[in-house]
């Protein structure tokens, strides 16, 4: 819509000279706004209000200023104020009820996303949440507007937890047949303090982790067990939280790359030998902060993560070429990736790398999200806990099935997540977050079911609306409807699934405002009603549509 208003704009604009003037944006004060006449009047040496009442005079002058805007009008200091007509209106909200309402790009690049990142061998923890489901819900972003996407775990699998777990088996004599999820999750915690406190433990986990990645066909064994044992649990809780990847590869998987890697290195003259290390210089001329360099081979002669970052550029490159490869991590990786992507661009990699950095979740006193013996929160137990606390908030909770309560906790957890800017840590307050009234999950879901509850009780002829608006809540509504593709494009430019969950919260109060206010049932103009029933149709497959994104599902009934 928009568009229109700009395209009917520009040719009263460019007679006046004004061309490069014209400027709309969303107002509080009207459904649009013209806020360049100050700087009109400034670059013009004449008062702003003669400008505005100028401008808007020849707007209104216009012969087909009615198919536009119902009224135009200056406003003091210096804002023109358009109120779009209700056939505006309706031509684009036909669109979408006749042609889909995404609008989808031609472009064909493609998107490599890298999130979720756990660690083999050890269990998921709640920093693990946010990788995943901001990932996820970026992946579906982009999918929607029509991009081809390939999103990839990236398991951590090649670094000391893996020796350590060797470790602890040859140590207590058990099979590999014999290894299970509960001796795993036993297995590493208890290695890795002991690697920690004893330094002869720790070599000998060092040096096996050492041999493994040279290529130790015994160590090999035991590596392919951990990680089949490991993954499944793995995919178990992804599989819960609706999180799905293309490829389920590893840091490993980057090995045959590596040897490339370091031969390219050399040969650009990058590698500088260091204690035995063998690092690259990343700082230039311009930086204000300190850039240290980037080791990229141990002393020992094995490889770090910024050696496994490298190699798996080259891979993904070879492969895939994608021109954009998103990762989805920590911001306190910052420095890590900056000195990744530094190398990517000395080694000649044109592709558009990006950190997609996320804050961390705190609980709700504002400190890092413990339990109560100070380990932290393992995924598992966050999900039993904001099951326990979402039942306990009314005893009709407790009959509803297993598989509505799973989506009801899904979208306590999501939504308490997306709603956040990323690069901003936050609170969860499981307590806050499952209530069902409120800037929460639950809020949105009930919602959502009281307008299909309208529409599945209501007959109605889908299809076009007329050319009324019947009152100011349906006129907001149906300019939210028509802000939709605003607020996707906002996302996918900025990555950012909290501008998708703001939306979404908008809509469903404007939604909530319908029901209170406009009793269906007892409207006697059929076409009224047929065109209310239209409308919230199209909103609910909006707001749908929208949950999607944010990985959340609708139960059958709260």
């Amino acid at each position: 819509m928009l568009n229109d208003i700009i395209k009917f704009l520009k040719p009263i604009f460019e007679e006046l000279e004004l061309g490069d003037y014209l400027k709309v944006s969303s107002s509080d004060k009207a459904d649009f706004q013209i806020n360049s006449v100050f700087q009109i009047a400034k670059d013009k040496h004449v008062a702003p209000k003669e400008i505005g009442e100028m401008l808007a005079s020849k707007i209104n002058e216009n012969d087909n200023v009615s198919d536009y805007f119902s009224k135009v009008e200056f406003v003091m200091p210096g804002f023109i104020n358009l109120f779009v007509s209700d056939k505006l209106i309706n031509k684009h909200i036909n669109g979408y009820i006749t042609n889909g309402f995404v609008e989808k790009t031609t472009s064909n690049d493609v998107y490599f996303l890298d999130y979720g990142g756990p660690n083999v061998a050890k269990p998921l923890h709640i920093g693990h949440l946010r990788p995943a489901i901001i990932g996820e819900s970026i992946k579906r972003i982009l999918n929607l507007k029509g991009y081809k996407t390939i999103g990839d775990v990236h398991l951590g699998d090649y670094g000391l937890q893996i020796g350590e777990v060797i470790y602890g088996l040859k140590k207590e004599n058990i099979p590999l047949s014999e290894l299970n999820i509960d001796l795993l999750n036993r297995i590493y915690p208890q290695m890795s303090a002991l690697a920690k406190s004893d330094e002869e433990v720790y070599n000998e986990c060092k040096r096996i982790t050492s041999e493994l990645q040279k290529g130790n066909a015994e160590y090999k064994e035991y590596y392919k067990k951990i990680k089949e044992v490991s993954v499944n649990d793995i995919k178990r809780l992804y599989d819960y939280l609706g999180v799905s990847f293309d490829l389920w590869l590893g840091e490993s998987d980057s090995e045959p790359y590596i040897p490339k890697l370091m031969n390219e290195l050399e040969s650009r003259n990058l590698v500088v030998v260091d204690q035995g290390a063998k690092i690259v210089n990343i700082k230039r001329d311009t930086d204000k902060k300190e850039m240290p360099p980037v080791i990229v081979e141990k002393s020992d002669g094995s490889a770090i993560y910024a050696t496994t970052d490298l190699a798996t550029i080259m891979q993904r490159v070879e492969k895939y070429d994608p021109k954009y490869i998103l990762y989805v991590v920590d911001a306190r990786q910052s420095l890590h990736f900056e000195g990744v992507f530094r190398i990517a661009q000395m080694l000649g990699y044109t592709n558009n790398l990006e950190h997609i950095a996320f804050g961390t979740i705190n609980g709700s006193d504002g400190k890092p999200f413990k339990t109560r013996s100070g380990e932290t929160l393992k995924l598992d137990e966050l999900i039993n806990n904001t099951k326990e606390i979402f039942l306990s908030k009314r005893e009709e909770n407790k009959n509803m099935s297993s598989v509505d309560l799973d989506k009801i906790v899904n979208s306590i957890i999501k939504y308490a997540d997306l709603q956040n800017n990323r690069e901003k840590s936050y609170n969860f307050d499981i307590a806050k977050f499952s209530e069902v009234s409120g800037k929460t999950g639950p809020y949105i879901l009930y919602s959502a079911l009281r307008i299909r509850k309208i529409l599945t009780t209501n007959t109605f002829n889908k299809g076009n609306v007329s050319d009324t608006i019947y009152n100011d809540i349906d006129k907001n509504l149906r300019l939210k409807l028509l802000d939709f593709n605003k607020y996707l494009d906002k996302a996918i430019e900025d990555r950012l699934p909290s501008v998708i969950a703001e939306y979404v919260y908008d809509l469903a109060n404007l939604l909530n405002s319908f029901y209170q206010n406009i009793n269906i049932s007892k409207i006697e103009d059929e076409t009224m009603k047929n065109d209310y029933l239209n409308i919230l149709d199209l909103s609910f497959n909006v707001l749908k549509e929208c949950l999607d994104l944010l990985i959340i599902e609708l139960p059958s009934e709260m």
